[in-house]
């Protein structure tokens, strides 16, 4: 599948210092890296590409143009990728350039992290390829927002079945909790979407 590239030409590495971070980051920090480790998602790293690591809330909700062509379905379900970013491999020889440090190491990510300038186009790109022939027909995605539609109830369970056999061969994991099924109404990108059209979400 799909593997991630960081194209930095013939730039000479850049090594930016660490800057110190106020005891309540630092422990946040720790426990991310840790929580990371154990998940395979980085590794210790001896690059020459080091920057100090940036925490960042994670903001919800995002909006989409092409929420209009749902109209006519009557079955709505959800799905959300497990931390979908991770889910992509980066090349080898790239993983050094995503190296950080907290104070307490050096770190690299073996997957590709969030924040990457062009790791939203290259998810899009996955997506694209992995559910390519049943996006508008079968199922809308943005990044790792899947929603899956149908007419007719047996028409959205062979919506589903189809859309989770891409992502079974893709070996996608979805997030279970996040995931909502055979809805006539679901919360999506910010939009209320139900078989009466799309609408603005009070709650988002």
């Amino acid at each position: 599948m799909t593997q991630h590239r960081i194209n930095t030409g013939n730039h000479s590495p850049i090594k930016q210092y660490s800057r110190r971070l106020p005891l309540a980051k630092k422990e946040e920090a720790e426990r991310l890296v840790k929580e990371m480790v154990d998940n395979g998602i980085i590794e210790e790293s001896s690059g020459p590409w080091p920057s100090p690591i940036v925490l960042v809330k994670k903001k919800d909700g995002s909006t989409h143009d092409t929420l209009d062509a749902l109209n006519g379905s009557q079955w709505f379900s959800t799905l959300d990728l497990k931390s979908g970013y991770w889910q992509v491999e980066i090349q080898p020889e790239d993983k050094e350039k995503t190296a950080f440090t907290t104070g307490q190491g050096l770190w690299q990510f073996k997957v590709m992290p969030f924040g990457l300038c062009n790791a939203p186009a290259t998810f899009e790109r996955l997506m694209e390829t992995v559910l390519r022939g049943l996006t508008s027909e079968a199922c809308l995605v943005y990044l790792d927002d899947i929603i899956i539609v149908g007419r007719t109830f047996q028409e959205h369970l062979n919506n589903i079945r189809k859309v989770f056999q891409r992502l079974q061969k893709a070996n996608l994991k979805l997030s279970p909790k996040k995931c909502r099924f055979f809805r006539k109404e679901v919360s999506y990108l910010g939009h209320i979407i139900s078989a009466d059209g799309v609408k603005t979400d009070p709650e988002d």
